[in-house]
């Protein structure tokens, strides 16, 4: 879902150094690949910072998946009607789902994914930003559905054509996927800006707190995101941060016009001249503070995914088991 933080080095902010295309033969063939549209599979020789690359934005992206199923699965038990239960049941299913597809797409770089889970327990492995805000009301579930997966979307597109063939298809079916989230998510805000005036007080209330940080999902400006050069030669990164949030915002203002409700800009206004909206600055001291652990929620969704994972141990233990025990009858009835 989330791709913002893997053109960032929060503990460095400096440039990765770029890999030339000339040189060698496989170098030479790679790129020509890369250039002519074509796919890298696993087995197929690639430089080793394509592949750190693909493994850090591939993982993290994995992990805010996972991690983006707390903000929304504390409010399955208090949902306002049994419908919207069980769309949000399916909606945080999908998330898990979305998570085992990218870990699986990780591991085909040689990275397993219990050694993904410990740089996410530790601290050492990064996820969105954005899952690190608390979700108040019933119009943050809705407001994450609708401006959250609705970047996403925006971000996660152009990834479907990734030169990488493992991550390119899991965006596919994703995609998807994500479009359903964002439309539930705009249907719960269009029947709270119809409702009552308080209904319609705490959509207004939830856009004003979400606007600005869904806005830094996309990461920092581009002569600010340190990787995007090199994912652009090497066509995993398809659109620069700038350009994605500029889309975003154009197509999001007149579904809030629509909805009947205010973006949080005074700066914001319609330039006739370029065709797109002018809005106001970003608090990137606000954005790096959460990226490097210090959000409301950073502490709390950590901890939250640890134990979590430490309680399903013995989950995993048992299909171990059983699948060693299964593989050895197999053998038994084979012989």
């Amino acid at each position: 879902m989330y791709t913002q933080s893997m053109d960032t080095d929060p503990e460095t902010r400096n440039p990765v150094a770029k890999v030339s295309a000339v040189g060698r033969p496989e170098e030479q063939r790679f790129q020509a690949t890369v250039d002519a549209e074509g796919k890298i599979e696993p087995r197929d020789w690639m430089p080793e910072a394509y592949r750190k690359t693909l493994l850090r934005q591939i993982s993290q992206h994995a992990h805010s998946e996972i991690i983006g199923m707390f903000p929304e699965g504390n409010w399955i038990s208090r949902a306002p009607s049994l419908k919207r239960k069980a769309i949000l049941i399916a909606k945080v299913q999908d998330e898990a789902g979305h998570g085992l597809y990218l870990y699986s797409a990780a591991e085909t770089l040689g990275q397993s994914r219990d050694e993904m889970m410990a740089a996410l327990h530790s601290g050492r492995a990064k996820y969105s930003s954005i899952f690190n805000y608390p979700t108040l009301t019933w119009a943050d579930v809705g407001m994450i559905g609708w401006l959250v997966d609705g970047a996403a979307i925006m971000n996660q597109i152009p990834l479907c054509r990734c030169s990488y063939g493992p991550y390119a298809r899991a965006m596919i079916r994703v995609c998807k996927e994500e479009s359903f989230h964002q439309r539930q998510g705009f249907d719960i805000m269009l029947s709270l800006s119809k409702g009552t005036a308080d209904q319609k007080a705490m959509a207004q209330e939830s856009l004003d707190r979400w606007w600005w940080p869904v806005l830094a999902m996309f990461g920092p400006p581009d002569a600010d995101s340190v990787h995007s050069g090199q994912s652009a030669q090497w066509k995993i990164k398809r659109v620069s941060n700038d350009e994605l949030r500029q889309k975003f915002i154009d197509a999001t203002v007149p579904q809030a016009e629509l909805l009947g409700l205010r973006i949080p800009d005074e700066k914001l206004k319609w330039n006739t001249q370029t065709g797109h909206y002018d809005f106001g600055p970003i608090d990137w001291d606000d954005f790096w503070r959460v990226v490097n652990g210090e959000g409301p929620c950073n502490k709390e969704r950590l901890a939250a995914r640890v134990k979590a994972y430490e309680e399903g141990q013995w989950v995993r233990d048992a299909a171990m088991a059983y699948a060693v025990k299964r593989k050895a009858r197999q053998h038994k009835e084979a012989a």
